[in-house]
């Protein structure tokens, strides 16, 4: 890469990727995922199509090549390109980390909808660290609150910042807005409490 500003950000990009990557697979291994929403059996057709990929491989190239395929969750019904983000920013480097991505669909969904409408930021992306603290804002709010209308507020709360504010809001406004939800339907929750607010 070019020794200029954009070949660092490209390079730092990367960084964020790889540490993603790394963060992921050390959860798998340890095993402190919280249990997911879809086990294996429920990926049905997807399974056999997610070993036939090349990784790693984009968002965009999963969706081209398999977002028509349907998982199911305990209630529904969803595809592939429900889950995934249909970008080339998002980057899975393993069959397991798209599975870790599509087996909680809830959360999914809502950081599909939130990372699509960040790709319309001009100076920013939504990456690295700030992914992550979005993801486990949203994983927590479903373990506290597992109906899927408080992830929606707060997926349509983000989106909404950042078509009125051309920003991302702060991971920390992001996990204030969870804790306000929470409290509202009737869990007592400090905001020290809530993801080290």
């Amino acid at each position: 890469m070019a020794d200029d500003k954009a070949g660092r950000e490209d390079q730092a990009r990367d960084e964020e990727n790889r540490q993603r990557r790394r963060d992921v697979d050390a959860e798998l291994e340890r095993g402190d995922e919280p249990e997911p929403e879809l086990d294996t059996a429920d990926l049905g057709e997807v399974e056999p199509e997610l070993e036939r990929l090349e990784f790693p491989v984009t968002g965009a190239e999963i969706v081209s090549t398999i977002g028509d395929r349907e998982v199911a969750s305990p209630t529904e019904r969803h595809t592939v390109e429900q889950l995934v983000p249909d970008t080339d920013r998002v980057v899975f480097d393993s069959p397991d980390r798209v599975r870790v991505q599509i087996r909680r669909p809830t959360v999914a969904a809502a950081m599909k909808r939130i990372v699509e409408t960040s790709e319309a930021l001009p100076n920013e992306e939504l990456d690295g660290s700030q992914y992550d603290a979005y993801e486990r804002t949203f994983q927590e709010l479903e373990r506290v609150s597992p109906d899927d209308e408080a992830i929606a507020e707060i997926r349509d709360w983000v989106v909404e910042r950042v078509r009125e504010k051309g920003a991302l809001p702060a991971s920390r406004g992001v996990r204030r807005q969870p804790a306000k939800v929470a409290r509202r339907e009737g869990h007592q929750i400090r905001n020290s409490d809530w993801l080290g607010i």
